[in-house]
């Protein structure tokens, strides 16, 4: 039986009331993804948490999206609460109108003729956005940054999963995960637990377990597995034998958040951006989002690929779920060589550019051993 997006966002949102974990220090000044680009419909508003900011999102008539934090300046009452009229959003409070690309404020309805207030000189707080790939990214700035224009040539250029032809499918994958984002990273670039969390006979075994030898390279802000020969105790990877080309992979971790994987096999590819997004400093949520012309023509492969990305992907949200009620006690943790070296090189990333610093923990390519 397929599960299908809706019935994955319930099982996505199983158990996330677990005890607080201990807060993460967040990285500000760079893109996250906010929400679908699918839900927001002209004429209606969203709302979402990033970072623990409070967002309102919509779509103009032009369908040009936007993002505000959902606070009226005046009073502030969340701007949700009101509505989206002539491409302005309203609050419910006072009428106070805004422009939301911007958030000029356009119009105070209680100003009477005595008063020499300017409206247009009040800004609400609004945030840079782009469509992506199917979601809508928000550019979020360190507090007294001031206004972030959008199309600001100083903005980092929005993340997006690289694509090798012309007609590809696509695939998306959502689930919030009750652990800070310092977690809900390290375990996704862990190499060592997938005979273990990902028990399958589509996928891998403990049986199947031997020495691995993998190099790696630093890049900006970030590092990469260098190309290679996938695991061959991987069924999907197997699968990809039928075209008789030789199998590449590429694996890249960029700051603050982002996993990109690549397969090539002669012209067929297949290419996902895995993002674990800080919702609050507590809590965080992986987005997946994937693109391949691998079996471009093989009917349903798109709802298959689904299916079975659903369940990888549940495999390792109940485990973070399982994970916190271990870490409510704030035990003492411990991280290992050589399967927790790329652990051990985001802290430092993540460390340098928090302050401010340039250095990198890779000196240059560096080769990893362990068992999986």
């Amino acid at each position: 039986m397929a599960i299908d997006e809706a019935q994955f966002a319930v099982l996505a949102t199983a158990e996330v009331d677990a005890p607080p974990q201990p807060p993460a220090v967040l990285i500000y000044d760079d893109w996250y993804p906010a929400i679908r680009a699918s839900e927001l419909k002209p004429g209606k508003m969203h709302t979402a948490m990033l970072l623990g900011i409070p967002l309102v999102l919509g779509r103009k008539s032009d369908g040009a999206v936007f993002a505000m934090r959902d606070s009226c300046p005046h009073r502030g009452i969340p701007l949700s609460c009101g509505w989206f009229e002539r491409d302005n959003v309203v609050c419910k409070y006072h009428g106070w109108r805004f422009e939301p690309a911007s958030g000029q404020c356009q119009e105070i309805p209680s100003l009477s003729s005595h008063d020499t207030l300017d409206a247009t000189k009040i800004f609400a707080t609004a945030y840079p956005t782009a469509e992506r790939d199917g979601h809508v990214w928000v550019y979020i700035p360190a507090a007294g940054a001031g206004r972030v224009r959008a199309g600001d040539s100083a903005l980092p250029v929005v993340p997006e999963v690289p694509k090798f032809s012309q007609h590809f499918r696509t695939a998306h994958l959502s689930a919030d995960l009750p652990c800070n984002v310092d977690h809900g990273i390290i375990g996704l670039m862990d190499p060592a637990h997938g005979p273990f969390v990902h028990q399958a006979w589509w996928w891998r075994s403990r049986a199947s377990i031997h020495e691995k030898e993998k190099q790696f390279e630093p890049i900006p802000q970030g590092f990469r597995m260098s190309a290679h020969a996938p695991s061959g105790n991987s069924a999907p990877y197997k699968l990809l034998g039928v075209y008789g080309e030789p199998i590449v992979t590429t694996i890249d971790f960029v700051l603050p958040n982002r996993r990109y994987e690549t397969i090539r096999c002669g012209k067929k590819w297949f290419a996902s951006l895995t993002t674990v997004t800080p919702v609050t400093a507590r809590t965080s949520r992986i987005d997946v989002v994937a693109a391949w012309n691998i079996f471009y023509t093989v009917p349903f492969v798109t709802p298959i690929a689904k299916y079975f990305g659903a369940r990888f992907v549940e495999q390792d949200r109940q485990t973070m779920v399982e994970q916190a009620r271990g870490l409510r006690y704030n035990p003492a943790l411990m991280l290992i060589d050589d399967a927790d070296k790329p652990a051990k090189w985001y802290f430092a990333l993540k460390q340098a550019r928090l302050e401010g610093r340039s250095d990198h923990p890779l000196s240059g390519p560096v080769t990893l051993h362990w068992r999986s």
